[in-house]
């Protein structure tokens, strides 16, 4: 083993834009991560000084691309693997080298885990059997379990006879089963057909409303973050770029990885030339139209190089009068519920306007037409 102060040495913590309103903010912690790091190779980490409280009752998801942290994050809080540094407290209690089987957590994995040769009613079991719980006492933790996951009449089934939704709620009856205090699961969708699995997040989201146990998912699956969190934390090169409520992260990214991230965003590059309050002015690099939005990043100053971010959908077709984008269309697309332009500045920039048909209020533009394009203020974000 390399000597510790060999190590990389972890950067500092980051902040981030404050969230809106958030229903489960006065919740306890129930863990709490403080300065984790996590390396395998003694030369970068995985994990890089992470902090991250965990409410209890609450639906957090662990949301980025590979490699950014989450499942090591996960792992670490599951016991299968420890951090190098830092501490991870549950209760204010130090459970950093807690054994897994000590730590009071259900974990589904997207490979489920079922063991072929056993029934579905001994697969729910088997948890039970491992803590000597009486055979009366555990017939009905199983029966109670099934019925959560709607799998009433599957007891004597093999697993082989069952399709993969089925599979899934056997590994989700099954790690409910001793009523721990926290869920973890690491991508369990990615194994399903997208109608099974959106089906299955609203079934996860019923089941965490029931239960009212705190449950952490990991997924690459942006869709499915947003669709299930009480809280998404998002994960890059090994730290939270931005942990917030669905709405807030998509309205209010902090950082442009977050922006990219989540959904499709207008990026344009400009220079802060004042600021007033949470909004700020910036000059737009490729035309020098000016335009005010709101800047959470207490860092940005006058004179700062920053992009301007709007999402597709709340780009407007200017009005007469109101600072604007020269641009003209290149092309219109139909998606049924909406349609989409894509549009070129003069200086080749390429943006993105959403709208759904008959919303315009004129008729639409035509490829080749040149057009101005409005940015609202309050929806539009400054970032660095």
């Amino acid at each position: 083993m390399i000597a510790r102060d060999l190590r990389p040495q972890p950067k500092a913590a980051m902040t981030h834009a404050p969230d809106s309103p958030d229903p489960l903010a006065d919740a306890p912690v129930l863990v709490r991560f403080e300065q984790v790091c996590k390396t395998y190779d003694e030369r970068s980490w995985v994990v890089d000084n992470l902090h991250l409280d965990i409410r209890q009752g609450e639906f957090l998801s662990l949301l980025g691309p590979s490699g950014s942290g989450k499942t090591t994050t996960l792992m670490m809080l599951a016991g299968f693997d420890a951090p190098d540094r830092g501490r991870i407290l549950m209760d204010g209690a130090d459970i950093s080298r807690l054994p897994a089987y000590k730590r009071d957590m259900g974990v589904v994995f997207q490979s489920y885990a079922l063991f072929p040769h056993m029934s579905v009613a001994q697969n729910v079991a088997f948890p039970l059997n491992l803590r000597k719980v009486p055979a009366a006492e555990s017939r009905e933790r199983v029966r109670e379990a099934l019925a959560l996951a709607r799998l009433e009449g599957f007891e004597e089934r093999q697993p082989g006879q069952l399709s993969g939704g089925q599979q899934q709620r056997v590994a989700l009856a099954r790690a409910l089963v001793y009523r721990p205090r926290m869920l973890l699961m690491d991508e369990p969708l990615g194994a399903l057909d997208k109608a099974l699995r959106e089906h299955m997040q609203l079934e996860l989201k019923a089941i965490h409303k029931q239960l009212g146990i705190t449950f952490v998912y990991v997924t690459h699956d942006q869709d499915e973050a947003m669709t299930m969190s009480d809280r998404v934390a998002v994960f890059n090169d090994g730290r939270i770029a931005q942990i917030a409520p669905p709405q807030t992260l998509y309205s209010r990214p902090a950082t442009r990885f977050v922006a990219n991230f989540l959904g499709e965003t207008n990026l344009l590059e400009g220079t802060l030339i004042g600021r007033t309050g949470d909004f700020a002015t910036i000059r737009l690099n490729e035309d020098g139209s000016l335009h005010q939005a709101r800047c959470a990043d207490d860092s940005l100053a006058v004179g700062d190089s920053a992009a301007l971010a709007i999402r597709p959908e709340n780009l407007r077709l200017a009005a007469a009068g109101d600072p604007a984008i020269a641009a003209r269309v290149l092309d219109s697309i139909f998606h049924g519920a909406h349609c989409r332009l894509r549009l070129r500045m003069a200086g080749g920039s390429e943006l993105s306007l959403t709208y759904n048909p008959g919303s315009l209020g004129r008729p639409a533009p035509l490829p080749g037409e040149a057009v101005a394009l409005g940015v609202p203020a309050e929806l539009a974000m400054i970032l660095r």
